[in-house]
């Protein structure tokens, strides 16, 4: 494969044959429009834009990556499981043998 550098954006790019275990190999460039408040609250923050939106993006519920998470304790995993069973009762009881007929069978 021939590696070239884009005139327009100077980034790098590859033609000819890809390897054998890929069909195609595809670069492209993705122009995202940053509304006009996100730029001046960077900005104001005294940020660089993309630093801003990281910034935010680690802030959501679950944006930790896996390998920052730590471990849980066994208090934190049976308060987890009991939370999901808290409505276990309304779970009518599974039968001695499960059929064909009982899994398809018409809820009343």
């Amino acid at each position: 494969m021939q590696k070239q550098e884009s005139p327009a954006t100077g980034r790098n790019w590859a033609i000819g044959t890809p390897p054998k275990d890929l069909c195609y190999i595809i670069f492209m460039d993705v122009t995202v429009k940053i509304p006009r408040k996100i730029v001046d609250r960077a900005k104001e923050r005294g940020l660089a834009v993309e630093a801003y939106i990281e910034e935010i993006l680690t802030q959501q519920p679950g944006a930790q990556p896996l390998e920052t998470q730590r471990p849980q304790t066994p208090a934190e995993i049976r308060a987890w499981l009991e939370s999901l069973a808290q409505f276990s009762e309304k779970i009518p009881p599974l039968p001695e043998t499960i059929s064909r007929e009982w899994i398809y069978q018409e809820e009343n």
